[in-house]
């Protein structure tokens, strides 16, 4: 796909965002969503997403939506970092198929790195434990500033 087609409101993301399928939330308000990714790169991988915005890609998203949506980055970053103690961590934005994108809803991965651990590919990894990932969330929740 380009960078430019019209928005597909069944994306996995847009379901999410109307309930109809299941995610591990971290937190939430009525601008964005973190939650964690089912296919981690790492432990701790945790996205995030507008809730107002069907931008597809950074090129899309309204200004507005953009502020707010990388304070929440921000905000997740610190909590992961709080929660996990990694040694470091990425934020990755891919932008279109050629980039690896493969949701086309805007999104931000926040992907917490250790030097003795191998990151994982993108869409390469097995789904992770439903209660792994709440046990992880549940940490990164409780260590929002």
């Amino acid at each position: 796909m380009s960078l430019h087609h019209p928005y597909d409101p069944d994306n996995i993301f847009a379901r999410i965002l109307r309930g109809e399928i299941p995610a591990v939330k971290v937190w939430e308000d009525d601008h964005v969503l973190a939650f964690m990714d089912v296919f981690p790169q790492s432990e701790g991988h945790v996205l995030v997403i507008s809730k107002t915005s069907t931008a597809q890609s950074l090129l899309e998203i309204e200004p507005d939506a953009l502020v707010r949506l990388t304070a929440a980055v921000q905000r997740t970053a610190r909590a992961v970092e709080k929660a996990l103690q990694p040694e470091g961590f990425q934020i990755v934005q891919l932008n279109g198929a050629a980039a690896a994108q493969t949701v086309f809803h805007l999104h931000f991965h926040v992907v917490p790195r250790w030097a003795d651990r191998g990151l994982k590919g993108h869409g390469h990894t097995p789904m992770a434990e439903t209660d792994a990932l709440r046990a992880l969330a549940d940490r990164i929740a409780a260590a929002l500033d």
